[in-house]
């Protein structure tokens, strides 16, 4: 059972009926060997089929991709359209997913969109071809490119996207400056290499900048570091501008790509983290509530125990009488209390006030290997 501390995001969905539930957090919410497994065999599943369409455009393999990737096909619309039907059912173990609205709910969805458009796009595919006809006509190849999007099957949940947009969004402000930096240094360096070049000519009597256009395509291909050179700079004062504005423009082009790797690493760590604090949650409300009860169990007529919650105001300290005070005996009744299911845990408690009206209460924990 979930901690009510932890968010609702990170439990599975229990439903009325076990199975509904169980295929949902199959399906949807992965974890562990088994769904690992299954959304590999997926993923291999589509990249086969990738693999053979690619291998049916070109004509050496055309006619042997084509034969073997009809099967393919048939076999990835029966699987996808099941799969779908699946989902559909096992999304109602979730209130908004219940009934005819949240059924349309679900599907309205865009991953669910996306699938629904795969699975009617092999389906044409699969009908024009056993209709006797080209399998590869123009018309088909269109729509076998939306079988591309079955790509998009392997992240559902879209956490690659969300991690790249919080990664964007974070780092927001460095990324609009260098790039608006650099695309002032490509328009400008452009524009001077066009008027350094507009009037040279090649061996062949040709210029390579008859426009600013072409200056602007010359700039865009140096800057990206690919490097055509279907265009290149004559004289040596269009040169000398090249070669200045490659050493500026290309250093700012480049820094996004570091600023977003810097992004990654940071993002990543920060998850981790949450991962382990989210782990550490359930520990440290037992042993809450353990300490609460060896508290309240005190022989004193000051204690009273009871689990309503109250604020004590005042410069108010409870004192723990009795031969348990002591930090070594109250270590052992905190563990000899606490639940079986709760790791052994080192605790460092103290109570203060700090001249606040309220009483305050500070645990520590720090996990280590104790003996029984």
């Amino acid at each position: 059972m979930c901690s009510p501390f932890i968010g609702l995001a990170a439990c599975p969905y229990h439903a009325k009926t076990s199975m509904q539930g169980d295929v949902y957090n199959f399906l949807e919410r992965p974890a562990g060997l088994r769904c690992f497994l299954y959304h590999f065999l997926v993923f291999l599943m589509v990249l086969v089929c990738l693999i053979f369409s690619v291998l049916s455009t070109i004509e050496q393999y055309a006619d042997f991709a084509t034969g073997s990737l009809f099967w393919m096909e048939i076999v990835l619309v029966v699987f996808f359209g099941t799969e779908y039907v699946v989902r559909l059912w096992s999304a109602g173990c979730r209130s908004k997913y219940v009934g005819i609205k949240g059924h349309l709910r679900f599907i309205r969805k865009p991953i669910s969109i996306i699938d629904l458009i795969v699975v009617v796009a092999s389906v044409v595919v699969l009908s024009v071809g056993s209709n006797g006809q080209v399998f590869a006509t123009s018309a088909i190849r269109g729509i076998r490119f939306l079988q591309i999007l079955r790509m998009l099957h392997v992240d559902r949940q879209g956490g690659t996207w969300r991690l790249l947009g919080s990664v964007v969004f974070i780092h927001r402000q460095e990324l609009i400056t260098t790039l608006y930096i650099g695309f002032l240094g490509l328009i400008f360096s452009s524009y001077f290499v066009y008027l350094a070049e507009k009037d040279a000519v090649d061996e062949e009597g040709k210029t390579g900048f008859s426009s600013y256009a072409d200056a602007l395509w010359w700039g865009v291909v140096t800057v990206t570091t690919i490097g055509y050179g279907d265009k290149i700079p004559q004289t040596w004062i269009g040169k000398a501008i090249a070669s200045c504005f490659s050493v500026f423009a290309i250093s700012f082009f480049a820094l996004p790509a570091g600023i977003l790797g810097s992004g990654f690493a940071l993002k990543v760590q920060q998850k981790q983290r949450q991962k382990h604090f989210n782990r550490q949650i359930p520990a440290a409300a037992s042993l809450i509530q353990t300490l609460w009860r060896c508290y309240a169990c005190e022989k004193s007529d000051s204690c009273t125990a009871t689990w309503k919650m109250y604020v004590l105001t005042g410069d108010y300290i409870p004192i723990i009488h009795s031969e348990n005070s002591s930090p070594g005996n109250f270590r052992r009744l905190v563990r000899r209390n606490a639940p079986r299911s709760l790791p052994l845990l080192q605790t460092d408690i103290s109570l203060s006030c700090l001249s606040s009206p309220f009483f305050v209460v500070i645990v520590m924990l720090l996990p280590v290997d104790c003996p029984d």
